[in-house]
């Protein structure tokens, strides 16, 4: 039985790569500021990681949530799409879940490629119904 040829995902508009990294960065300073914490709090050896990464997480969540507002709108995300992935930046590390499950789903490419995918598998399923 041959190999079945594996389709290739859209290329990720501007967008979907800006809100890409966003997540890994945001996730990044997530896992700092959870070291900062366990260094000052459990071994109370010094507060410098809390003081620098609670300052870059900060800015890192107010980065992410802008992004995920620009890219559910500019990728015509729906209501839920939009819930999970800002809803993804509270738990730790939960954006770089968020952004595989757009990736994965093709919800971080050009809308266009996405729409113009799901025509093509309409036309297959039109043309096999005719038949």
């Amino acid at each position: 039985m041959p190999a079945t040829p594996v389709s290739p995902r859209p290329p990720l508009s501007v967008v979907g790569r800006v809100f890409a990294v966003v997540a890994v960065i945001e996730a990044f300073t997530w896992a700092g500021l959870l070291v900062g914490m366990f260094l000052k709090y459990v071994t109370e050896t010094t507060e410098a990681g809390v003081w620098l990464f609670g300052r870059l997480h900060g800015a890192a969540f107010v980065a992410y949530v802008v992004v995920a507002l620009v890219a559910a709108v500019k990728l015509r995300w729906g209501w839920f799409r939009a819930l999970v992935a800002l809803a993804a930046a509270v738990p730790p590390l939960t954006t770089l879940l968020a952004e595989w499950w757009l990736r994965r789903t093709g919800h971080l490419s050009v809308p266009s490629a996405v729409s113009s995918e799901k025509s093509a598998e309409t036309r297959l399923d039109d043309e096999a119904t005719v038949s």
